[in-house]
């Protein structure tokens, strides 16, 4: 019975090792090929539950899709998903449009991207900014380097004064403040 006994556990763990030696299957991507799939960044992510980052909400909105494309343009979508928080200072389509179509098509270019950033950079502030925070004097520095202005005044809050904010929304890594105006960096920052 002993030799019975043992035989079994001889076979039974003959059985056991040699099972766990076939190579495993998965339906585990690897993070190049999920990044080939989706174009990668952080903007690629896809998740419907949490919150949208400053980009998505821009994205969903039909007032943004110029600010979108030259987002596309200047490579700074997966920036602007990141983690932050940011300020977006955005512009409206109807904002762009005050904007000399030759100029604004000049900015679209490959070798305008530099000077597209800066000035869409100029939006950006790092941190999240509300707007019961702004005071009317305070200057941010913004993450091209430049600095802007708030100014308030009769319930309003301008920047640089030459853009209202409109409306605010919160976003999941940070704020956006909707303006009517188009910001251009100083000259000389």
């Amino acid at each position: 019975m002993k030799k019975i006994l043992g035989t079994a556990i001889v076979l039974s763990a003959f059985l056991f090792f040699s099972c766990n030696d076939a190579p495993e299957e998965t339906n585990e991507t690897t993070t190049a090929e999920t990044e080939t799939i989706l174009g990668g960044g952080q903007s690629a992510v896809k998740d419907d539950e949490s919150a949208k980052d400053v980009v998505k909400i821009a994205v969903g909105s039909a007032d943004h899709s110029t600010l979108v494309a030259a987002l596309k343009q200047a490579d700074l979508v997966n920036s602007l998903s990141n983690a932050g928080p940011f300020t977006v200072f955005a512009p409206t389509n109807a904002a762009f449009d005050k904007v000399p179509k030759e100029t604004l098509d000049d900015l679209m270019k490959d070798k305008n991207k530099s000077q597209l950033q800066d000035i869409l950079q100029y939006h950006v502030y790092v941190g999240s900014l509300k707007i019961e925070m702004m005071e009317d004097g305070q200057t941010f520095n913004q993450v091209n380097g430049g600095n802007i202005t708030i100014t308030k005044k009769d319930g309003k809050v301008m920047v640089n004064n030459s853009a209202t904010v409109i409306t605010s929304i919160p976003a999941s890594n940070g704020i956006i403040h909707v303006i009517d105006g188009v910001l251009l960096p100083p000259a000389n920052k």
